[in-house]
């Protein structure tokens, strides 16, 4: 990875979209610190301390901008939801699949176009949601139109912006931008990481042997993890395909064999986003409508604690079993179906068919469906229930003294957006034919 950033500063133009970048990703966080106009400082302060629940991870994904309650407070979330709803219609919509399959380049055009339209509805109904919610804490001078107008403009702006800045790394930046904003988001949650572990070290001012011991435990156990994403994301089965002796015009093009990768983690953190947003959704509906829910009795009542389970352990060890329990279950359906939505047996098989291939052993047409559908099946099980287990060890750590800031889904997505864009810079230099980079 070193050696690929250092081959990357050598060549000029992978150098200006690198420096490029890097200006985006400090307009970016200086964005972060910026506080929508209408919002009481001093009040937010004592209303923020401590961000939990829902809030707290909003605040993570944000890089801090939520507890600020900055023009970015809402981060990416809204893009990211709408992408997913238009990833789904078009399973379901004959036009926009065919959009999406055959359309081209004008189709993607239409259909990020959707997805802005979308991102904008989306992030105008998140940021009348926050400000009900936050309304009767007195995080604003006062509840007026004026007051309202002023911050949900400001927090659907914030959206806005992050979505140019995300479109603009992608095409004249080293790509990934949105993957790249979320990144930089979790990051810069470092330094807390670290300071809670120093403070671990050094308790009440005295140096603490069990504190070392366990600050000592974390920074291992976060590596090994680190480690396990790592293998897993790279991991992949290769399924051999060879191609018989064939005529293309006047010539005989000779027999090829070659392979299908199938990724050990094909769903990637997908699967963990839709759970995430599944499971938290009902608490952000029901806080637009219920003013201190927290502190209420009642069916709507604990329907929110059991929501907000999986970002804190405040509401009690029954809500957060019965909610990890259904946490897991949803993570490994929706990497069935995600993995499904990408990978299709069926589709793959009769490819192969018409171009006069076969995979060794198997013989072509519905009995290489179905054995390519038991391999996707036994990798999907696994990846499921790794990420599974990735995203919920630190829901188990919630009922210790730690109060790491990172979590498994965050170093899921780092690591992915790491890797991602160290590909795309490997890419862009074979691309240009770098002589450092080939040998």
């Amino acid at each position: 990875m070193f050696k690929t950033i250092k081959n990357a500063l050598k060549t000029p133009d992978v150098r200006k979209r690198l420096l490029y970048t890097l200006l985006l990703i400090v307009v970016f966080r200086l964005g972060c610190f910026i506080t929508v106009a209408g919002v009481d400082s001093i009040a937010l302060n004592e209303a923020m301390g401590q961000t939990t629940g829902i809030a707290g991870l909003i605040d993570i994904i944000s890089g801090g901008a939520f507890s600020r309650f900055s023009v970015f407070a809402m981060s990416i979330s809204p893009y990211i939801t709408a992408s997913i709803v238009i990833q789904l219609l078009a399973m379901i919509i004959p036009s926009l699949e065919r959009l999406t399959k055959e359309g081209g380049e004008e189709g993607r055009r239409k259909i990020n176009r959707y997805t802005k339209i979308l991102t904008i509805i989306l992030a105008l109904v998140e940021a009348i949601g926050l400000f009900l919610s936050y309304k009767s804490a007195g995080v604003f001078i006062d509840s007026t139109f004026l007051t309202a107008a002023l911050v949900v403009t400001g927090l659907v702006a914030g959206t806005s912006v992050l979505m140019w800045l995300g479109e603009q790394i992608t095409s004249k930046g080293i790509g990934n931008g949105i993957s790249l904003l979320i990144f930089v988001g979790i990051v810069s949650g470092l330094p807390r990481g670290v300071t809670t572990l120093w403070n671990l070290i050094m308790s009440n001012g005295q140096f603490s042997t069990t504190g070392l011991l366990t600050a000592i435990g974390v920074v291992i156990g976060a590596l090994l993890l680190v480690a396990g994403v790592v293998f897993v994301q790279q991991a992949e089965r290769r399924v051999p395909v060879q191609y018989s002796k064939k005529v293309v015009g006047r010539k005989m093009v000779g027999a090829q064999s070659t392979h299908i990768p199938l990724k050990l983690a094909m769903a990637g953190v997908m699967p963990v986003i839709f759970a995430s947003s599944f499971m938290t959704f009902p608490a952000m509906i029901i806080q637009m409508f219920v003013s201190d829910i927290a502190t209420k009795t009642g069916f709507l009542a604990g329907l929110y604690k059991f929501s907000i389970a999986t970002s804190t352990s405040s509401v009690g060890i029954g809500y957060s079993i019965a909610n990890a329990i259904v946490y897991l279950l949803l993570i490994i359906g929706f990497t069935f179906f995600y993995t499904y939505a990408q990978f299709n047996p069926a589709e793959v098989s009769n490819n192969i068919k018409k171009n006069g291939g076969f995979i060794p052993g198997i013989r072509a047409g519905k009995p290489t469906t179905e054995y390519l559908t038991s391999i996707i099946t036994k990798l999907t099980w696994f990846g499921g229930f790794f990420l599974a287990l990735i995203a919920i060890i630190p829901m188990l750590l919630r009922f210790t003294s730690l109060n790491i800031a990172f979590g498994g889904t965050s170093i899921l997505i780092v690591v992915g957006v790491a890797l991602e864009t160290v590909q795309q810079l490997e890419s862009q230099l074979a691309m240009r034919h770098y002589k450092g980079f080939l040998e």
